[in-house]
């Protein structure tokens, strides 16, 4: 079998798992959802934190923890900028799959079943965050990906307004702790539970492709946190920026 015979036999299965019943748009569906999920990683792998801190002349993965996030970001280069580079990581999460959620149902109107449509959602919704976590010009060294996560969030509607609460928790966290790490775990955890007692009724039926999509995000979360745990353990771990460590 060729390679272009493989790709035909995978392109057709993807059809019939998708349910597509338009079988001469079939192939066509899936050329689009492979545009889809491309335009998502590339938009969600411009390390926007690497790249303001290149036009301040310092590579912020030589500094502070490291990380090409915003938090990183601010501590290097000053708080502004660590704003801008958050609120440019949300965008990045928010624009692909806020576009996805409007114009997916038209151009995939052969399905019928929500469970799938929706797991086309879920599928482009991991594009970003997978983009900021390998993102391929720094050779996939990416950050944790939590800004650009909670743009996704904001952007699916069964999850805005549990999103936006975990903000809001993540907020008062990081005014009570002073540790960035510690509010976006309690976040992502809330996030999760919020989520599956919000929609209780759908999470394992019509959003149960959302469902895996938030509990592998949370987990997500609390893996790329790990060196985090250990640092706060040790009591060597970075403070924002009011709260910084205290030098002995």
């Amino acid at each position: 079998m060729t390679a272009a015979t493989g790709v035909l036999a995978i392109g057709e299965g993807l059809v019939r798992a998708l349910g597509v019943r338009d079988g001469a748009h079939g192939l066509a569906a899936v050329g689009i959802m492979a545009a889809w999920i491309a335009a998502g990683y590339v938009l969600g792998s411009i390390p926007f934190g690497w790249l303001i801190g290149k036009m301040r002349g310092v590579d912020i993965r030589r500094h502070g923890s490291k990380n090409i996030g915003a938090t990183n970001c601010g501590r290097v280069c000053g708080w502004p900028c660590g704003v801008a580079a958050f609120l440019l990581d949300v965008l990045k999460g928010l624009l692909p799959v806020l576009a996805a959620v409007a114009w997916l149902p038209s151009q995939f109107a052969g399905i019928d079943d929500p469970q799938r449509l929706w797991l086309l959602t879920a599928l482009i919704a991991a594009t970003p965050i997978l983009g900021h976590l390998f993102p391929v010009w720094l050779r996939f060294r990416g950050g944790k990906a939590v800004a650009t996560a909670l743009g996704v969030v904001l952007a699916l509607p069964m999850l805005r307004w549990v999103g936006a609460g975990a903000l809001v928790l993540w907020c008062v966290t990081v005014v009570a702790t002073g540790y960035v790490s510690v509010s976006s775990t309690v976040a992502a955890l809330g996030f999760g539970g919020g989520y599956l007692w919000v929609q209780r009724a759908a999470a394992c039926s019509d959003y149960l492709a959302v469902t895996i999509f938030v509990l592998l995000l949370v987990v997500l979360v609390l893996v790329r946190h790990k060196s985090n745990y250990v640092r706060l353990l040790k009591g060597t771990e970075n403070g924002v920026l009011w709260r910084k460590k205290k030098e002995t």
